[in-house]
């Protein structure tokens, strides 16, 4: 079993309270728009980081991490993409490699909102965890927690880090 906090959206922007809900996983997948280099540094050293790079994100970053990711982990393909629509409209391509990859999840980040659909015309669970930063139209800031088994996804919960505003470690 596997411990996953999915984050997404930080633009440059992470607080104590990100993470500390950080520090009981194994790993930490972040979903584009990292916005500074450094946010690697703060993240835990101790876990496995799984981050892609997002559309406000610049050659630095896009030198250091992919655009996008393909893994398996406890028997259950992922692919993430940072820009990937929405269930039944995702964004140009994103159906294609989903079911040429036959990713049973995928995370994908940028409306800044919220969601978790299962999609079953791709029989494809999707993920977006919304944003952690302070940056863009969202008023709540949220992450996402949940466990991989056997390739199954359990435990999940959205966690509601508060309204956008308040002290920050920002970069």
């Amino acid at each position: 079993m596997a411990k996953i906090a999915l984050i997404s959206d930080s633009h440059g922007y992470i607080d104590e309270k990100v993470l500390s809900y950080l520090q009981d996983v194994d790993e930490i997948w972040h979903a584009g728009d990292i916005g500074d280099i450094q946010l690697g540094q703060v993240l835990p050293k101790d876990k496995k980081l799984r981050i892609i790079t997002g559309n406000i994100d610049g050659l630095e970053m896009r030198g250091e991490y992919p655009d996008e990711l393909l893994f398996e982990l406890e028997g259950l393909k992922v692919f993430m993409v940072h820009i990937g629509g929405k269930p039944p409209r995702y964004a140009k391509g994103v159906k294609e490699k989903i079911r040429k990859y036959g990713a049973g999840l995928f995370v994908c980040g940028h409306s800044h909102i919220c969601k978790v659909e299962f999609d079953p015309s791709l029989n494809c669970l999707y993920m977006n965890p919304g944003a952690i930063g302070q940056q863009g139209f969202h008023v709540m800031r949220t992450l996402l927690l949940f466990e991989v088994q056997d390739g199954k996804i359990q435990n999940l919960r959205v966690v509601e880090l508060g309204k956008r505003g308040g002290n920050s470690l920002s970069f």
